[in-house]
């Protein structure tokens, strides 16, 4: 069990540290140890620095994919210390990628509290966001959302676990069906973290579920 995903919080405030070249090198190597959903699409991270704040820069078309590998990274910096917290704007430094900007993480020394107990989450209940049994789905209820709204939606069935996010309305389509790939991403990460064999596929036969879109299915190996 990674227990970082039962204690991990967002950290939005951080004390004016600069990185060691060996603290550099150990975020990198956490950076690049980060497995990506689809090796096919895994975008590019990229680091900035600036007047003592940390950023990274994630790029790419796979918004799935981009959230899948940004929270092992946040998951990774949290067990050595450091706090993180994902960002909508795209930062002020020149991105050097080809590929599409696609969200950033704050990072750094946290000057507030680094971990939370179980009761501090604020999130929806298991009954709320899922059908099924499976002791996976408490660690993807735990995972961060865009604006806290945990748009997704799991359906446990003989091990798999197919998975869905809501459909956004019209108005707030843009903004949400980028947020909502993001999640998916963060969500199927915590599940993976918790999985002995983790296989991902979108399959042909699966339950409908109302109102939400279905993104692909954890399928028990």
């Amino acid at each position: 069990m990674n227990e970082i995903i039962y204690k991990r919080k967002s950290v939005r405030r951080f004390k004016k540290h600069i990185f060691s070249q060996d603290e550099i090198e150990r975020i990198r190597s956490i950076i690049s140890s980060a497995q990506p959903l689809c090796p096919e699409s895994p975008g590019t991270v990229e680091m900035q620095s600036n007047k003592a704040a940390y950023c990274l820069v994630f790029c790419g078309k796979d918004l799935v994919n981009i959230g899948f590998i940004g929270q092992q990274i946040s998951l990774g910096l949290a067990q050595i210390g450091i706090g993180s917290c994902w960002k909508m704007g795209k930062p002020a430094g020149e991105i050097k990628s080809g590929d599409p900007f696609a969200i950033s993480m704050l990072f750094g020394i946290p000057d507030e509290p680094l971990f939370r107990s179980r009761s501090e989450f604020k999130r929806k209940k298991l009954l709320e966001i899922s059908e099924g049994t499976d002791e996976r789905l408490e660690a993807a209820r735990l995972a961060p959302s865009g604006l806290n709204e945990q748009d997704w939606y799991f359906i446990a069935d003989c091990g798999n676990i197919h998975c869905y996010r809501k459909k956004p309305n019209i108005l707030l389509s843009p903004i949400k069906n980028k947020l909502g790939r993001i999640d998916m991403g963060i969500a199927l990460c915590h599940i993976a973290q918790e999985s002995t064999n983790f296989d991902f596929q979108n399959l042909i036969a699966h339950p409908n579920k109302k109102g939400y879109m279905y993104m692909g299915t954890v399928v028990d190996r």
